[in-house]
């Protein structure tokens, strides 16, 4: 056992680990401006937020998914720090126990913070134990603090009550004496009823009315509500233990123990591990006397103490006996020589034997053997036989694939191959001297019978310039895609040119180049890319990207395959508008008339708006029909007599009479459609200037110039 000062330096470093490992409990604050009434529901809800707490401490042995029975913040702390309590009363009482049974507290595990409080309760309880054993007061717990000082005192006073009398608390010759008023100061625990453990065989706590006795976990208090009786958790069902164990109660807890056995030659310990029995200490062997007793694992052997001379064994029964090495001893003796057993021994002596006819002793001449007459240098078989060899003798035989001839007396070959046609080989068969042979068409291979036939795998040799398929006695060579079979050989592989097929024109919408197995396509370049299709070109709105290079007082107009940066202004007593009309697939400038006032002349001018529009055309691969391009939407305006005419005119631009317009009504509107009439080949570009008059009684009485810029590429995408 430690001495004190260790056991109590030890004890104070623990003081860290209830800051770290421990939780204090908040108490329920009432309001100081509440009824007593509100301060009494707040104490019954904390009492059932703890016992809810404490049930699950008791029953899970963890306080982690603990189910909050409220929604209060405060219920939800007091069942927190009530599990937590329970778990460290538990945990102490282990480490209690460990000290009371081990007296030792330094071989168990700390790396969790409950050990650390098992182990913390350990070394409190060996200090209680060790002042108690050396006559020390149970008062010196208080320098170690008052959890550590309770269980202290437990131990301490638990160890008095097995002695006689008592123990005197009154201070040596070697103490100085101190007053009344420094031994308040310095001792918290002076006034404390529970002092030495009070009436309560485990835990005391005052309260100051009354003194309160509680029990370590594992623990109940009997109905004097002082002692401590031991809860059978084996009975209660309070006990973890898993299928295949069985639960064996002891102090303060309970343990699981297995249910089947080690088998025999082992014995099952406390902590539940099968232990070796040592026959030879325990004295369960049976050896004889003659015998010393030698423990193996789950078993022990007997060796006998007298050991035996070279040449002879030892018995059961410790007696030794010669050994008969001419029959344990594979061939003791050389080839010629016959074995003599002796006693611890043997000898060899050696035998000459007498040959007959056809045999003769051999090199060493210690045996007989036969003699082959077949190996002589003199044929004594005729041609067509086989000399056979046997003991002592020989006879002559027609080799296989020969027939013995009575007549001539001599061995004539055998034609296999008409003797039994079809039933040999599979393909082919050829007659050889004294056998035959199997052969096999093109395209087969003999098997390893010599006589079947297997199909030849040509397409390992790689005949075909590119994918080989093997067939039955012949082979198939075919092409990956964009190539095709050459008619000439059949084996190799050519490019197909797709762009020159006869559907090669419209495979790709620009231009096709082939490449080996397949082909690509191409765009103009700049103004288009390749569309995701790969066949198709798209225009590169550079306007949209802002790739172009107009100045900050252009604006940029996207055409097909191009840009086109315009200075579009309006002319004087106009000025711009947001409205872009109602023109399709353009990009529209539009000036309304804006007169100075007292301006006489630009009120009078019928020209009311003049617009600039920018369209875009492709070179029409087929121009079959007229293409309408532009729709002017006009809207009569609201005059007294309501008869205005709208006409609609080209009067500007069109080279060539290459465009008309022509007026439609659609929807209750006036619309003049501008068509493209002729073909045009690009890249073209023209201003064409239309104008929207409003007639009334022949006189124009309001006009609208729309100038329309028209780029036509030279490409028909």
């Amino acid at each position: 056992m430690k001495r004190p000062q260790q056991l109590l330096e030890q004890g104070r470093s623990y003081r860290d680990m209830e800051r770290n490992c421990g939780k204090e409990c908040l108490p329920c604050r009432a309001n100081p401006q509440n009824h007593q009434g509100e301060v009494l529901s707040c104490k019954n809800s904390v009492e059932k937020c703890c016992n809810s707490g404490n049930e699950w401490a008791s029953q899970k042995r963890h306080c982690s998914s603990l189910p909050f029975i409220s929604e209060s913040k405060e219920c939800s702390i007091v069942q927190e720090q009530c599990c937590s309590n329970k778990l460290e009363e538990h945990y102490c009482s282990i480490g209690i126990n460990i000290a009371n049974e081990h007296e030792e507290c330094d071989s168990h595990d700390i790396s969790t913070c409950e050990a650390k409080f098992t182990k913390k309760c350990c070394y409190c309880c060996l200090l209680g134990k060790t002042a108690q054993v050396q006559g020390q007061s149970c008062e010196q717990s208080q320098l170690i603090g008052y959890q550590c000082g309770q269980v202290f005192r437990a131990c301490c006073v638990k160890g008095q009550e097995g002695t006689e009398g008592s123990i005197s608390d009154v201070p040596n010759k070697d103490q100085v004496k101190i007053s009344d008023e420094e031994v308040d100061q310095e001792d918290p625990y002076l006034h404390d009823r529970c002092r030495g453990g009070g009436p309560c065989t485990q835990q005391c706590r005052d309260t100051g009315s009354s003194v309160v006795c509680s029990c370590f976990v594992g623990y109940q208090l009997l109905s004097d509500g002082v002692t401590c009786e031991d809860t059978n958790e084996c009975i209660t069902g309070m006990h973890n233990c898993g299928i295949g164990q069985t639960c064996v109660n002891t102090a303060g807890s309970f343990r699981c123990q297995r249910e089947t056995s080690c088998g025999t030659g082992y014995e099952l310990t406390e902590d539940n591990h099968c232990k070796d029995i040592d026959e030879c200490e325990t004295g369960t062997h049976n050896c004889l006397p003659d015998f010393i007793c030698q423990n193996t694992p789950g078993s022990f052997r007997c060796r006998p103490k007298l050991q035996c001379m070279n040449g002879f064994i030892q018995d059961a029964l410790g007696n030794c006996i010669d050994i008969n090495e001419c029959l344990s001893i594979s061939m003791p003796c050389p080839v010629g020589q016959m074995c003599i057993n002796t006693d611890g021994s043997y000898s060899c002596q050696r035998n000459v034997p007498n040959c007959g006819r056809g045999y003769h002793l051999n090199e060493e001449g210690t045996r007989c053997v036969d003699v082959d007459e077949c190996s002589s240098p003199n044929q004594l078989c005729g041609d067509g036989h086989v000399c056979v060899n046997s003991p002592g003798s020989y006879r002559c035989d027609c080799r296989l694939g020969y027939y013995f001839d009575a007549i001539s007396r001599t061995c004539i070959d055998v034609n296999e191959c008409r003797r039994y046609p079809g039933r040999l080989c599979a393909h082919k068969c050829e007659n050889t001297p004294g056998s035959y042979y199997c052969s096999c068409t093109m395209g087969f291979k003999l098997s390893t019978d010599g006589r079947l036939c297997d199909d030849l795998n040509e397409c390992e040799n790689n005949p075909c310039s590119q994918e080989c398929a093997n067939v039955y006695g012949s082979y198939q060579c075919y092409c990956r895609r964009g190539y095709q079979l050459s008619d000439i050989d059949g084996i190799t592989c050519e490019d197909i040119d797709e762009c020159a097929l006869p559907t090669g024109g419209h495979i790709c919408s620009y231009r096709c180049s082939n490449v080996p197995g397949s082909f690509q396509c191409t765009c103009p370049s700049p103004g288009y890319r390749l569309a995701p299709n790969a066949r198709n070109c798209q225009d590169i709105n550079e306007c949209v990207a802002e790739t172009h290079n107009c100045l900050f007082n252009e604006t940029c107009f996207n055409i097909q395959g191009s840009f086109r940066c315009l200075s579009l202004e309006c002319p004087e007593n106009y000025r711009k508008s947001g409205d872009t009309g109602g023109l399709e697939k353009t990009d529209t400038i539009r000036c309304i008339k804006s007169c100075r006032p007292n301006d006489i002349k630009c009120m009078v001018d019928p020209v009311h708006t003049i617009s600039h529009t920018v369209i875009s055309l492709p070179t029409f691969k087929e121009f079959t029909k007229p293409e309408e391009i532009i729709f002017l939407r006009a809207i009569t305006p609201v005059l007294p007599d309501n008869q205005a005419d709208i006409i609609f005119d080209i009067t500007e631009g069109n080279l060539r009479d290459s465009f008309d317009i022509v007026k439609r009504y659609m929807d209750g509107m006036t619309v003049g459609v501008v068509r493209q009439v002729k073909p045009i080949v690009g890249p073209f570009h023209a201003i064409l200037k239309l104008e929207m008059n409003y007639v009334i009684k022949g006189i124009v009485s309001h006009r609208n110039i729309v100038n329309v810029h028209i780029f036509v590429s030279e490409y028909w995408f």
